[in-house]
């Protein structure tokens, strides 16, 4: 009966996402997301107020026994546990088992967006994401810097934020773009500060050169600093 049970939750959450699916806004996610596989065409929002409803329950129970046969089923298992009311320890030990499930950019940047308990005990989840901005795999270093640039660009971790960067050397395209969108928030909210480790950092010239160019295109950026960052530009 357990185990029927089970499955019956398993098979009603896979039958509401494909209700709520859209088959225009699939092909139109498809042509955005690469490396999404299975792709059920559910909008970010349906899937949060799912994900929402879930983590009101057995939100552990749920994460045992989810599937991993669409996009949408691996982004609603990240979303679940952000919204989870736990403590720390057991958001991370969740993560942990999740972060391997991770393989494009919108669940990875979807799921840190909600991990919002961040906010609250920066130095435990500072310590959790040490490890994946080391890693080998290209989105376990993205999900690090995203966290990074989401939740440490402040006047206590600005400084250990821009050093964390420029230790970063893998060269996975969506590590790059993530360090330069970083780097990018980290000048809009302290420029002097940022502006200062560009000029003496060690990025990679495409890294360091597609930050500049974020900036540039950030209406918070005023144009005289703009012209300034132009001209330090890497050939």
């Amino acid at each position: 009966m357990k185990q029927s049970r089970k499955h019956a939750e398993r098979f009603d959450i896979k039958s509401e996402l494909i209700r709520l699916a859209d088959p225009k806004y699939r092909s139109f996610s498809s042509g955005l997301i690469p490396g999404a596989d299975n792709i059920i065409g559910v909008r970010i929002p349906d899937l949060r107020d799912l994900a929402k409803k879930i983590a009101a329950g057995d939100w552990k129970g749920y994460l045992k026994e989810a599937a991993d046969d669409s996009f949408e089923e691996i982004m609603l298992q990240g979303l679940v546990i952000g919204y989870a009311k736990a403590d720390p320890g057991e958001i991370t030990a969740a993560l942990t088992y999740f972060i391997p499930k991770i393989d494009n950019w919108s669940v990875c940047d979807s799921v840190v967006m909600g991990l919002k308990i961040t906010k609250k005990h920066q130095e435990t989840f500072w310590k959790f994401i040490q490890p994946y901005l080391d890693s080998d795999r290209e989105f376990f270093v993205r999900f690090g810097i995203v966290m990074l640039l989401s939740y440490y660009v402040d006047e206590k971790y600005i400084s250990a934020v821009l050093k964390r960067l420029d230790t970063i050397s893998h060269d996975g395209y969506y590590v790059k773009m993530a360090a330069a969108w970083a780097v990018s928030v980290c000048y809009v909210k302290f420029p002097e500060i940022t502006h200062a480790y560009l000029e003496n950092c060690s990025l990679d010239d495409g890294t360091y050169n597609k930050s500049i160019q974020k900036i540039c295109e950030s209406y918070r950026a005023d144009e005289e600093a703009k012209n300034i960052l132009r001209g330090m530009k890497r050939k």
